[in-house]
């Protein structure tokens, strides 16, 4: 199958208690077998770095007997028309090269989409899945840049949390 013809499935949406989409699930074809074990969460956006965390779980998953690599987007905060119009495909855009290289791979993934704080969501979903870790990409800022422009990385290894793997 080529990567490029993959449609993720859309699995669950979550909201909040007014209602208000906060939150979508979608699964590769063929999803996860068994997402619940040996979760790992890779952080994923559209950048460079988020590429080369999911190159280094994928090359893990490949050395582990069971894996189940989990992809978390965070979305800022949408208003509850935008959310429904607009969440899903900005995670999507945001995730695909991601996604199409576990495709190419033959992984299957399981793709959580959040809104909110970044490091907030990474550790709430990580806990929700017992997630045997955490792997993200650096973006190489140095302890000054981190301090004024806030590190998800730094705020993740703050919160706690499952073993950080952070991929330079």
């Amino acid at each position: 199958m080529n990567p490029a013809q993959v449609t993720p499935v859309l699995m669950d949406s979550e909201r909040d208690n007014e209602g208000r989409l906060v939150g979508l699930v979608f699964d590769s074809t063929p999803p996860l077998e068994a997402p619940g074990v040996n979760p790992w969460l890779v952080a994923v956006d559209s950048s460079e770095n988020a590429l080369r965390a999911v190159a280094h779980a994928a090359a893990q998953a490949d050395e582990m007997n069971t894996c189940a690599l989990h992809l978390i987007n965070v979305q800022p905060w949408l208003s509850r028309e935008a959310a429904e119009a607009e969440l899903a495909h900005r995670a999507l855009g945001a995730t695909a090269r991601a996604r199409a290289t576990l495709d190419a791979k033959g992984l299957p993934w399981r793709l959580h989409v959040a809104m909110g704080d970044s490091a907030e969501r990474i550790i709430e979903r990580a806990a929700q899945l017992c997630a045997s870790g955490i792997v993200i990409g650096s973006r190489g800022l140095g302890v000054t840049e981190g301090l004024l422009f806030g590190s998800v990385t730094s705020k993740l290894m703050h919160l706690g949390g499952p073993p950080l793997s952070v991929v330079p």
